[in-house]
């Protein structure tokens, strides 16, 4: 429908052919719309202009758990030897600690998992940052992990003050919103099932809801959140303005979204009128923020923390009240109260998007 409608639009002219590089200066305003699988020249002139040093490269995603879906009474909140994070609070990571025998248990469970194959293509693509995936440093050695991102060292657990953990598993708060939790060193090529199945062994994740789970695959994308300003044009160089997977979303329904949002600025913008991004309560606008700022920097120095995401209930701001009983006064429980939850999101985001759709100037609605 949408190729459909593009090419039946007498504004558009549809030229199929690669475009080798960026356009030239005269043309005033631009959007770049590339995908994930970019042609090198075009990615050479996007990476000389944005200064990247790679814009190519196995990108190794860690998973993300819902909040809410961690065990509190099992894991805790500290960082590292008390170290402040970007929140100052000292307790930006959560932890879950395991002992000698549910390590070996789960060294030996990522191990064993079934993992993706590498397509032909992706083969001569070195991993990013030496972002190694979690079983590949479990194949080094039986205590890697535990010198790696399973460090058990400047923590204390205050459920056990008197017992030190054998490994311990962090969660860095990946939004600001602190709905999303990032399981840190934990980017894998297991089959999604398999890191379901095994991350669930952890002590403190054993109902742990996954907003996305963890993959390795070629991809292009841009470091949004530094270089794009909140209508998505490059910091760098106003007249571009970039769409779809290359800004840091996954999915074409999303894809479509972001490129919708690009249009609507720049349509605006030619016109001297001003369109405000969606709220941030819209599938819209909780995706726009993710990508051009709703990530959180790392405590420490390391890989960069923005990586592509589907949208999800978990970049929504949560509600101003929770949800806990059902119409006729019933008390709202496990999945009901989940559903429930999630129902109450979508109807306060199609309410905020009708009233910002009304607010639209006449041209871009």
């Amino acid at each position: 429908a949408v190729t459909a409608a593009l090419v039946a639009h007498p504004l558009i002219e549809i030229r199929r052919e690669e475009i080798a590089g960026l356009p030239p200066a005269d043309w005033d305003s631009v959007i770049v719309a590339t995908g994930p699988l970019t042609s090198e020249p075009l990615a050479a002139a996007v990476r000389e202009l944005t200064g990247a040093d790679a814009l190519a490269f196995f990108d190794a995603i860690a998973p993300i758990v819902h909040r809410d879906s961690i065990d509190m009474s099992v894991a805790w909140a500290q960082s590292r030897y008390d170290k402040a994070g970007p929140g100052g609070s000292g307790a930006d990571y959560l932890n879950c600690p395991l002992d000698r025998d549910q390590y070996e248990a789960f060294v030996a469970a990522l191990l064993s998992a079934e993992k993706v194959a590498f397509r032909d293509f992706e083969a001569a693509t070195p991993y990013f940052d030496g972002c190694l995936p979690v079983e590949v440093m479990a194949e080094r050695g039986a205590d890697t992990l535990r010198w790696g991102p399973m460090k058990p060292v400047g923590l204390t657990n205050p459920h056990k003050p008197d017992q030190k953990p054998f490994a311990v598993v962090q969660l860095r708060q990946d939004n600001r919103l602190g709905t999303l939790f990032n399981m840190v060193g934990f980017q894998t090529k297991m089959k999604h099932a398999e890191q379901v199945r095994v991350f669930r062994m952890i002590p403190g994740l054993e109902n742990a809801e996954f907003a996305r789970l963890g993959g390795i695959h070629r991809n292009t994308f841009l470091e949004s959140p530094r270089l794009l300003d909140e209508t998505l044009r490059l910091k760098a160089m106003p007249r571009l303005r970039f769409a779809g997977q290359i800004t840091g979303c996954e999915g074409y329904v999303e894809s479509a979204a972001v490129g919708l949002m690009a249009g609507l600025f720049a349509a605006a913008e030619r016109r001297g009128e001003t369109v405000a991004p969606p709220p941030a309560t819209t599938a819209h606008g909780a995706l726009l923020g993710h990508i051009t700022g709703g990530h959180v920097v790392t405590i420490d120095a390391g890989p960069r923390s923005f990586q592509p995401m589907n949208v999800n209930f978990g970049l929504f701001p949560p509600l101003e009240r929770s949800v806990v009983k059902t119409p006729d006064g019933g008390r709202l429980r496990g999945t009901a109260k989940t559903v429930a939850r999630k129902q109450a999101l979508s109807a306060r985001a199609l309410a905020d998007l009708d009233a910002w759709r009304g607010a639209l100037p006449a041209a871009a609605e």
